[in-house]
């Protein structure tokens, strides 16, 4: 049974900072690409970084510079360290676990809530 469990979420102020944790289980985790989406009230959800298997990573624009992703394949959890927050960022934040070629597996978490207050 894979399981993909979020943690760090919470209420903190603009300029805070917060790291999100993302624990896997069920998966051979280092061979997945690793990413963090997020889901304001009333918009899509969207990509906000990712990881792949190889350690290479890439940003949605409006975080770059803030946020870092990264991952520990010993311990099967992958990271997102968010800094200078901004009230913009308050959102559903989903852990996302992806492989594409050999097999196809996509699967999700459920998900740690971020407030940003001004």
């Amino acid at each position: 049974q894979v399981q993909l469990v979020e943690s760090g979420g919470g209420l903190v102020q603009a300029g805070g900072s917060l790291r999100l944790s993302c624990a896997a289980s069920g998966i051979i985790f280092r061979i997945y690409t690793m990413g963090w989406y997020r889901q304001a009230p009333g918009k899509q959800r969207e990509l906000v970084a990712v990881i792949t298997s190889g350690g290479a990573t890439d940003y949605e624009d409006s975080v770059k510079g803030r946020f870092t992703i990264s991952r520990d394949n010993a311990k099967n959890t992958v990271y997102l360290q968010m800094n200078s927050l901004k009230p913009d960022d308050t959102a559903v934040y989903y852990c996302n676990a992806d492989r594409r070629g050999g097999f196809t597996a996509n699967y999700w978490g459920k998900g740690t809530l971020v407030t940003v207050s001004s």
